[in-house]
């Protein structure tokens, strides 16, 4: 049965591979951004309406809920840079989370209760175990993963009281892009590994800043968990069928099972690509625990969803090609 779906930051990275995704399982799809982080030319490859507002303009998001009958909201709205919400906390507490609260009070008043939110592994901080279930202790190291928790819990207590039902899906780190090529990531600032390491390999970059070099690892690096951004999707995809078919608010791990240190990433691109990628050595930067990795057998077992791109190589494969022929993103 085909969702309608407002996709609220469907402009940007992840958001506009959710909608691909949608589309091409043949559910409705309306994209509400801002366009602060978001490109237009994203929303425009794949093919759906586009209304520009912000998530904390209650008049706006409430026109907007109001255009069509939506069977669900997904959020994807907030900014997610672990260093700047480390500087600048009181910018991701206002975004991430007072105007979140905007969006579900329009949500409310609009009748509309399900909604999938865009939440973070950096809810758990430094885990004692890995790999990661969802049932860990939650104890964020950064501002940034404190805004994701405090959502959740904004989401359960909407839950109890209002009977809005969620599901929240933590992503380890996103990465990849469409393979028709047209799509991808671009942030300006750009602060994720993939991308800092693709942009060097392309010149764009005179070396790269590997932070922190003395991580309990085995090579003294960050150790991370790389899923597909079209992985992330389909579970999305699966997510929004869930709540409309009456599942219970849940929160769902994504990721592959799967650790990498910074440097085993760059010696990775270094082969797909076939270039020399320079790095020099730089400290830790607050707030970075030293390994994240998931377990998704929660989403695997409840919801039917499996990774497609669950090997590095493949994954980084797919980020090169929207890079080498995207080096600008799309202003490009």
């Amino acid at each position: 049965m085909p969702v309608n779906v407002l996709v609220v930051g469907g402009a940007g990275y992840i958001g506009s591979h959710v909608v691909r995704e949608l589309l091409r399982a043949g559910h409705g799809v309306v994209v509400y951004d801002s366009l602060e982080k978001g490109h237009r030319e994203a929303v425009a490859a794949c093919g759906c309406p586009l209304v520009v507002g912000d998530t904390g303009d209650a008049a706006a998001l409430g026109a907007a809920l109001s255009s069509s009958k939506f069977d669900v909201v997904m959020h994807f709205a907030a900014y997610t840079s672990v260093a700047e919400s480390m500087q600048d906390p009181a910018k991701y507490y206002h975004n991430n989370v007072a105007k979140g609260l905007v969006l579900l009070e329009a949500m409310r008043k609009a009748g509309v209760g399900r909604i999938v939110f865009s939440s973070s592994a950096a809810v758990y901080g430094d885990p004692d175990r890995v790999p990661i279930e969802e049932d860990a202790d939650c104890r964020p190291t950064n501002v940034y993963g404190e805004t994701k928790l405090m959502f959740e819990r904004v989401l359960a207590a909407y839950d109890r009281a209002y009977g809005m039902r969620y599901i929240a899906l933590r992503y380890f780190n996103a990465a990849g892009a469409d393979p028709a090529g047209d799509i991808g990531e671009d942030h300006d600032p750009e602060t994720q590994l993939i991308p800092l390491v693709l942009m060097t390999a392309l010149g764009l970059r005179p070396r790269l800043e590997v932070f922190g070099t003395d991580y309990d690892t085995s090579d003294g690096t960050c150790v991370r968990d790389y899923i597909h951004v079209c992985d992330l999707a389909s579970a999305h995809v699966l997510a929004a069928e869930a709540l409309v078919a009456g599942c219970c608010s849940r929160a769902y791990n994504l990721g592959n099972g799967k650790g990498y240190t910074v440097r085993q990433v760059i010696e990775t691109a270094r082969r797909v690509t076939g270039r020399d990628i320079p790095v020099v050595d730089a400290p830790r930067r607050p707030g970075d625990p030293a390994a994240l990795v998931a377990s998704s057998d929660r989403i695997t077992r409840e919801l039917g969803w499996k990774p497609r791109y669950a090997d590095l190589e493949a994954i980084i494969a797919t980020a090169w090609e929207w890079h080498r022929h995207h080096p600008r993103g799309y202003a490009g």
